[in-house]
């Protein structure tokens, strides 16, 4: 516009100039005229149009710098996880965008569920496969133990069998010696119940003639007999001759003496018949003595021979029992030898089997380890997908920052405070320490899971007042002004491993006046 109106007093100067001063002309009015004209087609036409249509577009730079801001809120709240506050960052957005952050929103929500489920069931899967393994493992080891204590036992076994055998070798061989013995016993034995057969049949024969002076004796008891009744009568006929004599007077004197001498004849044969008589009475007695010795001696010679037949019957017994024995004992050290060769194939067998259950109990072992392994990624991926939050119990971040939003304004009040906190502990098993520190890292409160601190030595110990500058989420906190995660470490009241998950906590005004954190404890974090 301004280049239209110095065109035209540009136009109107040279026709004056032109004109030499000669008054008014009616060409300078003219262009006068349409330079008018044209400055008011140019001021409706190009100047008011360009007026509104700059305000139009401040207007909508003022929009789009506003919707720019919402968006560049929300995709921040996004870009730090936070799926509830970038949805509350969307006012101001138009429709369409708001819905597709919203559906976006959505989306990644249902993704970080949908991942956080399946870490929780990889982390079981992962449970159930450690127990498997390590009782597998156990189960291997128990294996190994006994098969080494039946390899033990195999091989002793084994050395017993080679001892059986050199046993029963020499049992063997003793056999053959004792076999030998007893042959040459059998022809001892054979030869004496051939004495003791002739011992008896000399008891025998001795006997017959024992019985044969027993009826000569009886002859000479009848003769003696006789002898003595001769002797009786000559006895009687010489008492009857000195009758005689004694009465034939001095006649008879001869004759009285051959009748004394025929009396004493007649004595001496009575008294020799008396001695004879007695001396035969001894060899009856003897011979009597003879018949029942000889008898008795029949009597021991038969049961010796019995008995001597009885052990030939023994020893021949004996001998096939020998012979018999020999054979097992071969039998028994062939026997042996085999078991024993056995048993060494079965020693080779078990070593073999005893390296293979080594070898299946590194494997387990190895399962053992690609399931904690398995766990510690699931808990990876879990820790990863807290790191969101999103509007479920599920997720750490979201539920703090709701208790810390119940503790706004109440950080002074300690009843508020640790009622709060003892119902988080009461509600959610999975916490084992929930606490609440100042802007300094102070302690200010703060309640333990008793069922889970209590069952593992302390480590620790902690008070109000004590000092928590130095851990790594307050200052995540401090530093950020947003919820934080971090990884697991060693729990300050227990051995166990947990992770912290905290928050600001703030007034009224958007002012940071403490934090909140709860540390859960890995073994129960699949329950979260």
């Amino acid at each position: 516009m301004t280049i239209l109106v110095l065109v035209i007093l540009a136009g109107y100067v040279l026709i004056e100039l032109s004109s030499n001063g000669d008054g008014e002309d009616w060409t300078s009015r003219a262009w006068l005229v349409l330079g008018l004209t044209a400055l008011v087609v140019h001021l409706m036409l190009v100047s008011l149009p360009r007026v509104r249509l700059e305000r139009e577009h401040a207007e909508l730079a003022d929009r789009h710098t506003g919707q720019s801001t919402a968006l560049e809120r929300s995709l921040g709240e996004m870009r730090y996880g936070d799926l509830v506050g970038c949805l509350e960052s969307t006012e101001g957005l138009p429709r369409s965008m708001n819905e597709a952050v919203e559906a976006a929103a959505r989306a990644i929500s249902a993704l970080v569920q949908q991942i956080q489920s399946s870490s929780v069931e990889v982390a079981a899967s992962a449970n159930t496969v450690h127990r498997t393994s390590a009782e597998l493992v156990e189960g291997a080891s128990q294996q190994a133990a006994a098969v080494v204590e039946i390899t033990a036992t195999t091989a002793e076994l084994a050395r017993t069998a080679g001892q059986i055998a050199i046993n029963a070798t020499g049992q063997a061989d003793f056999v053959a010696l004792a076999q030998e013995a007893g042959n040459h016993g059998a022809l001892a034995l054979e030869s004496a119940v051939h004495g003791v057969g002739e011992l008896r049949n000399g008891i025998e024969a001795i006997a017959d003639r024992a019985d044969i002076l027993g009826k000569r004796s009886r002859e000479i008891y009848r003769v003696l007999d006789l002898i003595t009744e001769i002797a009786q009568e000559t006895h009687i006929l010489s008492l009857n001759a000195a009758i005689e004599a004694s009465a034939a007077g001095v006649h008879g004197d001869r004759f009285g003496v051959v009748a004394e001498e025929v009396r004493r004849l007649a004595e001496r044969s009575r008294e020799s018949v008396d001695s004879v008589r007695s001396l035969l009475d001894d060899f009856s007695g003897s011979i009597r003595s003879v018949v029942v010795a000889t008898e008795e001696g029949s009597k021991s010679a038969e049961q010796v021979l019995e008995q001597s037949r009885s052990t030939q019957d023994a020893i021949e017994q004996l001998r096939s029992a020998l012979a018999d024995t020999a054979g097992a004992a071969r039998e028994i050290s062939l026997a042996t030898d085999e078991q024993r060769t056995a048993s060494d194939q079965v020693v080779l067998t078990l070593r073999e089997i005893s390296e293979l259950i080594q070898l299946t109990a590194d494997s387990f072992q190895q399962f053992t380890s690609s399931a904690e392994r398995l766990s510690n990624l699931a808990l990876s991926i879990q820790l990863l997908t807290q790191s969101f939050r999103i509007d479920s119990v599920h997720s750490l971040k979201h539920q703090v920052l709701g208790w810390s939003d119940r503790l706004r304004d109440s950080t002074a009040d300690l009843e508020v405070v640790e009622g709060v906190l003892a119902e988080v502990v009461r509600n959610f098993p999975y916490i084992e320490f929930a606490y609440l520190v100042d802007t300094s890292g102070t302690m200010v409160a703060f309640e333990l899971n008793r069922e889970v601190v209590e069952g593992h030595r302390a480590k620790g110990s902690v008070t109000v007042g004590q000092a928590f500058a130095d851990r790594p989420w307050f200052q995540a906190v401090s530093r950020n002004q947003r919820p934080a995660v971090t990884p697991p470490y060693v729990s300050l009241l227990t051995d166990d491993r947990c992770f912290t998950i905290a928050a600001a906590v703030r007034s009224r005004t958007g002012e940071m006046i403490g934090t909140l954190g709860v540390d859960v404890n890995v073994h129960s974090w699949t329950t979260i």
